[in-house]
């Protein structure tokens, strides 16, 4: 073969290399991420502030309306946004969204929490429609992505991003005709839920291997095989059972099941072994807290457990941990920055699963629901406040000075 007749050399796609413009806008985990920790803490401190001191929020939608709602689709789904408009790019081959189209597609996200935090000075109907628009725009982007990319297996993770996206829609409807949003909670937990089913099933045994064998150590996770296929399916049609008959024997049965099956499948990943990185570890225990909040809605379910208490097991402690750990490991991995983590990022974690621990007390002892919603609070606010003080300055203005595969964290 001569020299003419060689294949041509690949450019590799550049993944927030742009040396121009503003840092924050060259990559969708710098405004989202930046914004989910701001976001988690300013929230919290406000429900706290109305729970304790009779702060008003919400206005007519009503307060307890609006910390389940910016919990989910406020804090979880910029979480959401900043991992997918990193991953997408990984799993495509694609350019990522970034400058003014990402500037816009973020300005929906904010503009969704200031018109819920006071609906009532532009109209509640107005509030609502402002706010809905983010989650199918972030859809449709990412959609769009994986089709060009001819990523098929990726269609469910947008399956289930469709399903958050009808469940913030119900939340509002239900809230507007003066029912009870509940349903739709359900819904929007059990799509997180599968989420971290779908990709920490990716992502935890992966970064375990990679870890575990830089270190020479034999016994490596165990690869995706028929099993996990079928955790997966159970565990979906488990959380659809609870989402519509959240107190029912079948609930109770399948939810108890999937639990099961969760568990044997993060001790497949040998998360025990990587006590030594707790940037990996805490993959492991995010993905814990999955079984854990599958075993407490049965007991729910069965009416052992207050609901309310097995829910929070599923949001504070799946949700908030595992988005909180990929944030952290991602923000590292994409700025170039060593993937170990500080004593900052460890207190950080212990403080998410405390909270995590302290909401689920509540249905342990209702006597002390009030002391432990403030310390679960106070935790959650101390861990995103130290995740925003130490990576706030990699998102704002360090950028990406290594080679893409030096430091891969999606």
């Amino acid at each position: 073969m001569t020299p003419t007749d060689a294949p041509p050399k690949r450019t590799p796609v550049p993944r927030g290399l742009a040396r121009t413009g503003p840092v924050i806008l060259s990559y969708g985990f710098r405004p989202f991420f930046l914004a989910a920790g701001l976001w988690a803490v300013a929230a919290m401190a406000i429900w706290v502030g109305a729970l304790i001191a009779g702060w008003a929020v919400g206005g007519t939608y009503g307060g307890a309306n609006w910390h389940a709602h910016e919990m989910l689709f406020g804090y979880s789904s910029a979480a959401l946004a900043g991992f997918l408009l990193t991953a997408v790019p990984n799993w495509t081959g694609r350019l990522p969204v970034s400058g003014l189209r990402l500037a816009g597609l973020f300005s929906f996200w904010l503009a969704g929490r200031l018109a819920l935090l006071v609906p009532d000075l532009i109209s509640l109907p107005v509030a609502i429609a402002i706010d809905m628009a983010f989650l199918p725009l972030l859809l449709a982007i990412c959609l769009r992505e994986v089709i060009a990319g001819r990523k098929w297996k990726d269609l469910k993770v947008m399956a289930v991003v469709t399903a958050l996206a009808l469940a913030n829609g119900g939340f509002h409807a239900l809230i507007v005709f003066g029912n009870d949003a509940a349903f739709a909670n359900r819904l929007a937990v059990a799509a997180y839920a599968m989420l971290i089913g779908i990709i920490g099933g990716r992502v935890v045994p992966s970064f375990t291997r990679n870890w575990l064998a830089k270190r020479h150590i034999a016994a490596l996770p165990a690869p995706y095989d028929r099993f996990d296929t079928a955790a997966l399916i159970t565990t979906a049609i488990a959380l659809a059972a609870w989402t519509i008959l959240p107190a029912s024997g079948l609930t109770v049965a399948l939810t108890g099941g999937a639990a099961l099956l969760n568990g044997w499948r993060l001790w497949r990943w040998r998360g025990w072994r990587t006590g030594a990185e707790p940037l990996v570890l805490v993959l492991h225990v995010a993905y814990g807290f999955v079984p854990l909040g599958l075993g407490a809605v049965a007991l729910a379910a069965a009416g052992l457990l207050d609901a309310a208490a097995a829910l929070h097991v599923l949001t504070v402690g799946a949700i908030g941990t595992m988005t909180l750990a990929i944030m952290t490991r991602a923000t590292r991995g994409h700025t170039g920055s060593p993937l170990v983590s500080s004593p900052m990022t460890n207190a950080s974690y212990v403080c998410i699963v405390l909270a995590a621990l302290a909401r689920l007390g509540t249905g342990l002892w209702p006597e002390l629901t009030m002391e432990l919603l403030s310390i679960a609070g106070g935790l959650w606010i101390g861990g995103f406040t130290l995740y925003v003080i130490e990576h706030a300055p990699l998102l704002l203005r360090q950028r990406r000075d290594r080679p893409e595969g030096a430091q891969r964290a999606n």
